[in-house]
């Protein structure tokens, strides 16, 4: 049952809330917050929170600049790395304008209205994240470096994952906020991690990324490290990506239980596989991203098939309710709601459409040929945005104020990187240490 406005003010005043942290993301999917004295939350709940949308990045024009935040009752949780007393709380938060109409900016609004369009065809969307990580050792001003945490490989157990321990804290931090980790390990690269939880319906899954992102990045550095969430950052070394996995749910039956090309499930994935090149630009949304692509066993070419990892979409071996599909495109760097958003959409488009799906791809495509015959993904993030911006489906999909912005910040990127006369000095500053 969701948590009411009521539900929250009775808990803030049984357990020594004295903040609530007002969360959302701006179009990009970097996190912000406002922090609120626990007696304004009635204020809060009824009104919302005025606040400067010019001074957000894609959001409105001076001369426009008046937004308001809604904080969400039913994801209020406490923030379990802050003191016990005099606690604190945060909620995610929906954007409208000040006279109650959406804002277009508000990404999560985007996937609640792709979510409704699936309810309206009698489908729910179960969403899973499989996100990635590094931890980098700081040095003596707390400054993040390029030092990975260990030298450990994927699966390898201590003295040489040195990760254990903060791993287990990052569970046991997201288990109380709400979530259900199912397992850790360390990853294929050194200092390299990851942290599985439990899918949930689509909006809760693209706020449990944030929150999960925002937990691993308060524990580091409370633990003296730096994690970083940067696709590619170590160039010789393997990326992190983030692995999106979707179940469809009919009547309480799962449409990927004896999945077959020619089903609604099939469709979906026809769908995905179409849309693919156009969903880069906001699945890739750096330029790093495109050092990930094509490398240490990130997918570069549009195909799919079973339990193969060198396909961009593969169905792993499962069955019942944890049949599903996956796409491994996908890095940390993007905007959740965006990125579940569209994959979501494209897939339905696919399910309208009665798209076909192609045939199974059952070649390694790390070996050199073996993609012979195969449309690749976008190269770089210029091409992607030129995709992007040339596409029908994006232009159906997304305000046209969005695209408009999020493109021409994109664009900009993209000319800084290529205009910087070290590119290695630009990524760290604008995507290492940012990400």
């Amino acid at each position: 049952m969701k948590r009411t406005a009521q539900d929250i003010l009775n808990f803030v005043e049984d357990n020594d809330v004295k903040f609530a942290k007002l969360t959302f993301c701006d179009i990009f999917g970097n996190q912000k917050n406002l922090s609120l004295f626990a007696s304004e939350l009635p204020r809060a709940f009824e009104q919302g929170i005025c606040f400067d949308g010019a001074s957000i990045a894609g959001f409105l024009n001076v001369e426009e600049s008046d937004l308001v935040l809604r904080p969400d009752p039913d994801t209020a949780t406490v923030l379990p790395w802050r003191p016990a007393e005099g606690r604190v709380i945060r909620m995610y938060c929906d954007i409208t304008l000040p006279d109650g109409r959406p804002f277009e900016g508000n990404c999560r609004g985007y996937l609640q209205s792709v979510v409704k369009r699936a309810k309206a065809r009698g489908l729910t969307c179960n969403v899973g994240c499989e996100c990635e990580f590094y931890l980098f050792e700081t040095d003596e001003h707390g400054e993040p470096t390029h030092t990975p945490l260990d030298r450990g490989s994927y699966f390898d157990i201590p003295p040489l994952d040195k990760g254990e321990n903060l791993r287990r804290e990052i569970c046991f931090a997201i288990e109380e906020m709400g979530l259900h980790p199912e397992h850790s390990h360390h990853e294929s690269g050194p200092g390299q991690n990851e942290v599985c939880f439990l899918y949930a319906d689509a909006q809760r899954s693209a706020d449990n990324l944030n929150t999960f992102k925002s937990t691993v990045k308060a524990i580091a550095a409370r633990n003296g490290l730096f994690a970083s969430f940067m696709p590619k950052p170590l160039a010789d070394k393997p990326g992190s990506g983030l692995h999106v996995n979707v179940s469809l749910l009919r009547d309480g039956k799962n449409l990927f239980d004896g999945f077959t090309a020619d089903s609604e499930a099939g469709h979906f994935v026809a769908g995905v596989l179409a849309h693919a090149r156009e969903l880069t630009a906001f699945c890739n949304p750096v330029p790093n991203s495109y050092a990930r692509l094509g490398a240490n066993e990130a997918p570069l070419y549009i195909s799919w098939s079973r339990q193969n990892r060198s396909q961009l979409v593969r169905l792993p071996s499962a069955v019942g309710d944890l049949c599903r599909v996956e796409l491994r495109a996908p890095d940390p760097a993007g905007n959740p709601y965006l990125v579940i958003g569209l994959i979501l959409a494209a897939g339905l488009d696919g399910i309208d459409r009665n798209l076909p799906l192609p045939d199974a791809v059952n070649r390694n495509l790390f070996h050199p040929d073996a993609a012979q015959g195969l449309e690749s993904l976008p190269r770089t993030l210029r091409e992607a945005i030129t995709v992007a911006a040339q596409s029908e489906f994006i232009s159906r999909e997304l305000p046209t104020a969005l695209q408009s912005k999020y493109f021409a910040y994109q664009s900009q990127l993209c000319h800084d990187f290529e205009a910087a006369p070290d590119p290695a000095a630009w990524e760290n500053q604008n995507t290492f240490l940012i990400l």
